[in-house]
């Protein structure tokens, strides 16, 4: 078959999103261990403090992401911008939509612009946004390192920015950030993997240097599979993005068709990765991506799928947590440096927990 013929087919397998069925392994356990002398047992003491000071700070995350805002002074008017890395994922739309009926529903005004994931147009529209006088900005950049300038403009300007889902390279420039906890999102996928085929094996990796929360995601998973014999043939950047991936996935299936794995920095990664093992005949094969998506989750719960799992987090947590910690900050209260939303492994084993119709 030639390349472009089987693009099209891969296309048209990605479209009607099904799957072939996978084989499943066995079990691993977990390490404990506890503190001897009264030397450790400060120690632990110590982190038992940290640990609460953790669960604090995680309850006030969850206090954050609550649907429900109010202001203080109902005769402000803000005018926000907004602004992430693709507008187009699944997951960006749905963090936009919820955003803009928070704001919208208090008598204030979202104005958002996308750079499908172009840093140098990133900047340049946030410096329009800047000339049109908005009064604060949700941030997720297309380039941890590269969005910087926009940072300084908007610093320029006394515009206070909330950070969201990936982090900047330099947080100062931020009030605070909100996001999902990615390096568990990618561990949770590699424990799984793990426990799933304790033998190991080849397996590719899609990932995404450039984005901080990819990068995290793919650490994450690689620390959890590391020294139980996985051998990574390949790991490439596929941009987060399901034709890139389907493309690169297709070529590398061709050269390591035996990978007993893929893991995908996202969820429209781990798609394009599908529709190009099936378009390949790959019939045993675990996909992981990120995210929890309602396409992934309907893979999952088909029950004939080679996606395995996936990383989940909640866009509608993360855009009503950013939305509350602005809202705190114009009204002059104190906010943390950072609020944490959770992550965890969704599987066809509890997928039915979560629905296939909509985001978690």
């Amino acid at each position: 078959m030639k390349k472009s013929t089987k693009k099209l087919a891969a296309i048209l397998m990605c479209a009607a999103l099904a799957g072939m069925s996978v084989a499943g392994c066995s079990n691993g356990e977990p390490e404990t261990k506890a503190p001897e002398t009264t030397k450790a047992a400060e120690t632990t003491k110590a982190e038992t403090k940290a640990e609460t000071k953790a669960a604090v700070k995680s309850e006030s995350a969850v206090n954050m992401a609550d649907a429900n805002v109010k202001k203080k002074d109902p005769s402000k008017h803000y005018k926000f911008g907004y602004t992430c890395m693709d507008g187009t994922n699944p997951f960006f739309v749905t963090i936009e939509k919820t955003m803009r009926e928070m704001i919208e529903a208090q008598g204030d005004e979202l104005v958002s612009v996308d750079p499908a994931n172009d840093v140098t147009l990133q900047i340049t529209q946030v410096e329009d946004l800047v000339s049109q006088k908005i009064d604060a900005m949700f941030m997720n950049p297309a380039e941890a390192e590269g969005i910087l300038p926009a940072l300084d403009q908007l610093k320029e300007a006394k515009i206070p920015t909330v950070g969201f889902d990936t982090e900047v390279a330099d947080m100062s420039y931020l009030i605070s950030y909100t996001g999902s906890d990615n390096y568990n999102a990618g561990f949770v996928c590699g424990e799984d993997l793990v426990k799933k085929c304790p033998n190991g094996g080849d397996i590719i990796v899609l990932d995404s240097p450039t984005m901080n929360s990819v990068t995290d995601r793919t650490n994450g998973f690689l620390d959890a599979i590391k020294n139980h014999n996985f051998n990574i043939v390949a790991q490439q950047d596929a941009k987060g993005n399901l034709e890139v991936s389907m493309g690169i996935a297709e070529d590398l299936l061709q050269a390591h068709g035996d990978v007993v794995a893929i893991f995908g920095g996202n969820d429209p990664t781990a798609l394009g990765a599908l529709a190009a093992a099936n378009a390949a005949g790959i019939k045993d094969c675990k996909i992981y991506g990120v995210d929890g998506s309602p396409d992934i989750k309907a893979e999952m719960a088909s029950g004939t799928s080679l996606i395995e799992g996936s990383g989940a987090q909640s866009p509608v947590k993360i855009a009503q947590s950013a939305v509350n910690i602005m809202y705190s900050y114009l009204n002059g209260e104190e906010v943390a440096d950072r609020y944490p939303v959770e992550t965890f492994l969704i599987t066809s084993e509890n997928v039915k927990d979560y629905g296939t119709d909509g985001w978690q």
